[in-house]
């Protein structure tokens, strides 16, 4: 079965005490409770810019320009016991953009330290990726998870794309 191509952005701020990245609280849908990065589906059509530009605005009223986007990788999300959940996701960062996030029907936004990420509320498999990505270091990774779907059976990397 084929992966469903999905998209994430990292919006960061430098502040006083350091970078900050915007995530959010998942109030519907795939991942409900839990902390997330903004994104989603790459509808028919969409390039994964196009898709991840959109979603910043639909979840966070925020607007990203295409230009100021940076790749960060892919992980590549495997769910042996639910093969249809299985999701190819492109990565990007930005440091710029237009507008205060704003919570949606899907997101609520906030604002954490890059140094103190609150892993323990968000997907198992974010602290294999997530920290490497908002580093600056471009990553491909495939994340096997078990049967419960929640934890991570493996994390394999990637060689780097030519």
């Amino acid at each position: 079965m084929a992966s469903t191509p999905v998209t994430l952005c990292f919006l960061l701020r430098e502040t006083g005490s350091g970078t900050e990245v915007l995530l959010g609280l998942k109030r519907t849908g795939f991942g409900t409770g839990k902390i997330v990065g903004i994104g989603g589906h790459v509808e028919a059509g969409e390039s994964d810019a196009e898709a991840v530009v959109r979603e910043v605005w639909e979840e966070a009223g925020v607007v990203v320009r295409q230009a100021d986007l940076a790749h960060a990788g892919v992980v590549e999300f495997i769910f042996p016991s639910r093969p249809e959940w299985n999701m190819y996701c492109r990565l990007f960062t930005t440091r710029r953009w237009e507008g205060e996030p704003a919570e949606s029907l899907e997101i609520t936004p906030g604002w954490f330290d890059v140094e103190a990420l609150p892993l323990p509320l968000m997907w198992q498999d974010a602290e294999h990726w997530l920290p490497p990505a908002l580093a600056g270091e471009v990553h491909d990774v495939v994340v096997v998870l078990n049967e419960d779907n929640e934890t991570v059976a493996s994390v394999e990397k990637l060689p780097p794309r030519l």
